[in-house]
């Protein structure tokens, strides 16, 4: 290609409202025409379409740096592109000639990807060990405060544990400024192992900045899942007609790609690497908020897999069920505050003893508090109520949203049950696995509400003497 000294000045182009060119400088109508486009064909340089649609869709100007294949090299543009009156204006500057990329010998990184893709969950920390990001979903599975971990130093969520060598693989990596694996530890105040794996990552100064790990859970909770070359038993396929290890796969395959999404894009909104027009901070967070519903279908998906197998059966474990509320409304914290709305959570001093599977307990008021907030009104209040019977212990979720209808009671705890299908929410899926959860520990899920006076759910487990 011909090198083009970006001290020129910009070249200009025009499209119509269908993204035909109109005119073009010499510069851009070259570029052009070497992807294959011409004057009144759509534009051939798809970096730049894209970014003309969008500014058309939007009714915006937006100006964004874009890489453009130009041959075997990149070429390196700045474009703005704004919306005219029958099309869009386009102003092409910078035209700095980069090498093309080329596919290494080796790609350790993408191999990492790979790796993390198959995790549990996923973690960040900065140079000095400091937790940075935990997947969304860790500390509700698991059972510890997302949140509170943010910050503090990797041992306080792990106490890491010595190989056959006497040494602990992380320091090495650390000393090493490297990638490893195989790092045993156990995730503190749940007794459970798990196997930690990272790659290291730099700043701009090449200098050690931290790293980018998984959790791999070393000990299984249920029932195992078939393998792949074992006949799979009729009670494995519950759903949809796919067997149980689909959804595991499916899970495993989409966890660790989004979680690095939503971190990512969480890191772009907060603007940690610099300032950003506020419109570009508002696409990161619509992307954050996005990669966290798919997120939260695929948890559906694998629990509604769970709960629809015929051996499906949940832990008998002596929980509390006012410190699981408490950890719940902990979790939320942060929704509820985004929201503006407050979170009335029972006393460090209240107690309910009863017998449960902490796991799902967990889960399930992580569900009916996040409904709670979600439908609630700006500035209003979530209260979270404990009471006890001779048999049973509950835990009263109370918000004060618009409420339900007697007639659409039901219809909530139903698969895929929406009373408005064009409200904003989940999948349908929610108070369904919810319900099921609390009936195998042997407890319920009930709803007390009216049209205009907001909602209570009670959950129910059986007392523990």
């Amino acid at each position: 290609m011909n090198i083009i000294d970006p001290s020129l000045p910009l070249s200009i182009a025009r499209l119509d409202a269908e993204g035909r060119l109109i005119d073009a400088e010499a510069r851009l109508f070259e570029l052009n025409m070497r992807a294959g486009g011409n004057i009144g064909t759509p534009l051939a340089v798809p970096q730049i379409a894209t970014l003309a649609r969008l500014a058309q869709r939007l009714g915006i100007a937006i100006s964004r740096n874009v890489i453009a294949a130009d041959g075997e090299d990149d070429l390196e543009l700045w474009v703005r592109a704004e919306p005219e009156q029958g099309g869009v204006r386009l102003e092409v500057s910078g035209w700095r000639l980069r090498p093309g990329w080329r596919a290494p010998a080796s790609e350790p990184e993408r191999d990492g990807d790979f790796f993390r893709s198959a995790a549990d969950w996923l973690w960040e920390t900065d140079a000095s060990l400091r937790i940075t990001f935990l997947s969304i979903e860790a500390g509700a599975r698991y059972g510890f405060d997302s949140s509170t971990m943010l910050g503090q130093p990797l041992t306080r969520l792990f106490r890491l544990e010595q190989d056959e060598a006497g040494e602990l693989p992380i320091l090495t990596a650390v000393a090493a400024q490297g990638r490893f694996d195989g790092q045993k530890a156990e995730l503190r105040g749940t007794g459970r192992m798990v196997r930690l794996a990272a790659t290291p990552r730099t700043d701009p100064g090449g200098r050690f900045a931290g790293f980018v790990g998984a959790a791999h859970m070393l000990d299984q909770v249920g029932p195992a899942a078939p393998k792949m070359d074992a006949p799979v038993p009729a009670a494995a396929v519950p759903f949809g007609g796919f067997p149980d290890s689909f959804s595991q796969r499916l899970d495993r395959a989409l966890r660790g790609p989004l979680g690095k999404i939503i971190a990512n894009a969480d890191s772009i909104s907060a603007q940690t690497e610099g300032p950003l027009k506020p419109d570009y901070a508002e696409y990161a967070s619509d992307i954050a908020n996005a990669g966290r519903h798919l997120l939260g279908l695929v948890d559906d998906l694998v629990d509604l897999q769970a709960i629809e197998r015929d051996d499906f059966d949940t832990a008998d474990e002596e929980i509390d069920l006012a410190d699981v509320a408490r950890r719940a409304a902990g979790l939320l914290a942060v929704r509820a505050a985004q929201a503006e709305v407050r979170i009335d959570r029972p006393a460090m001093d209240e107690h309910v003893p009863v017998h449960g599977e902490f796991r799902r307990a967990l889960q399930v008021l992580v569900n009916l508090i996040g409904n709670a907030v979600r439908y609630s009104p700006t500035g209003a209040m979530v209260w979270i109520r404990l009471e006890r019977d001779d048999s049973h212990g509950h835990v009263i979720v109370a918000d004060q949203g618009k409420g339900i209808a007697e007639a659409d009671q039901e219809k909530i705890f139903e698969k895929f049950g929406r009373v408005d299908p064009t409200e904003p929410g989940g999948s349908g899926l929610g108070l369904y696995i919810a319900r099921r959860l609390a009936r195998a520990m042997g407890g319920d899920l009930m709803v007390d509400s009216a049209p205009g006076q907001g909602a209570r759910f009670v959950f129910s487990l059986p007392i523990r003497q």
